[in-house]
């Protein structure tokens, strides 16, 4: 997972820096809005793919005295980051490029230039957005788009995906912009296009921050690996209750647990001991992502209000 993750990333960023220098010369050359707003969400893309790389590389930290379950959320910290750089330096900056072309529009120049980079950008872009659908693809099983998402625990491929989407939209959305303008000799549309590729990427940033908030804040393991658990525990000859059953990613690759168990009255201490090693080995066997696991033993009617809420 971690590898093509990777691969993703650097495959986006290959290709954004590539179509952003093109982008900054046809800008320069035709003076077209919509082209300058493109050329700036290629350099914030550049960027962010830069960050996710180093999300990644932080994240592969191991564990230490300060930091005892590793540096997994780094990879959410700096996805989150790049939906924050998306929606105020690509979103704002273009947004505000083509409110004053509108204020101060300017005829393009050169619009054939425009013509070609948009062509080749769409090319380079599909291509890199391949790879991310690709990969996305292998993550989300039988998953809608939106469930897939929502339950993606790295959040490197899909803002990669979205980015591209994202980029491919607006770039179709400023070929719209310039050949209108060209037809028609009004070079408004060129700013109403670079203002609707600001709305595209505020749009997609806003959603990416959203997922990416709440694993950064901690959610829990997906349903089947907390089911399946749960089914291993039930099973066990001397386990009366499962109090409860609480899962956090704590990084892509990386699931804590912990569990609360009421045992039979009178089982030997022994018994308790062997079933609570037995029930962590198997867990991390038939569940790889789940590294530490935490076992209580507590009588269920110990169990406080917010514990069987929890548990609910």
């Amino acid at each position: 997972m971690a590898s093509g993750s990777k691969k993703v990333v650097i495959a986006a960023l290959i290709g954004n820096g590539l179509v952003a220098i093109t982008k900054f010369v046809a800008s320069i050359m035709t003076g077209s809005s919509a082209m300058f707003s493109e050329a700036i969400h290629s350099i914030v893309d550049s960027g962010n793919q830069i960050l996710l790389l180093f999300g990644l590389k932080q994240s592969e930290k191991p564990a230490s005295e300060d930091f005892p379950f590793g540096h997994g959320k780094e990879v959410y910290f700096w996805s989150f980051v790049v939906a924050i750089l998306i929606f105020s330096a690509g979103a704002g900056i273009s947004i505000y490029e083509g409110i004053h072309h509108l204020m101060d529009p300017s005829p393009i120049e050169n619009v054939l230039v425009n013509y070609i980079v948009l062509t080749l950008a769409l090319l380079f872009e599909g291509g890199a957005w391949y790879m991310a659908w690709k990969e996305f693809e292998h993550t989300r099983g039988k998953n809608s788009l939106f469930q897939a998402v929502h339950q993606a625990k790295d959040p490197s491929i899909f803002v990669v995906f979205f980015e591209d989407s994202a980029a491919i939209l607006g770039l179709i959305v400023a070929l719209i912009g310039i050949t209108l303008g060209h037809l028609t000799g009004n070079p408004l549309y060129d700013g109403i296009a670079s203002i609707l590729i600001g709305c595209i990427l505020a749009g997609t940033a806003t959603w990416l921050a959203y997922e990416t908030k709440s694993l950064l804040i901690g959610e829990s393991a997906k349903p089947a690996t907390r089911q399946g658990i749960r089914k291993l525990l039930t099973n066990q000859p001397h386990v009366e209750h499962v109090n409860e059953i609480a899962t956090m990613h704590m990084g892509p690759n990386f699931i804590l647990a912990t569990i609360s168990l009421d045992f039979e009255d009178q089982t030997p201490a022994g018994i308790v001991e062997k079933t609570i090693a037995q029930l962590d080995c198997q867990i991390k066997t038939q569940y790889p992502l789940v590294k530490r696991v935490f076992i209580e033993v507590k009588s269920r009617k110990d169990m406080t209000s917010d514990d069987n809420l929890l548990n609910s």
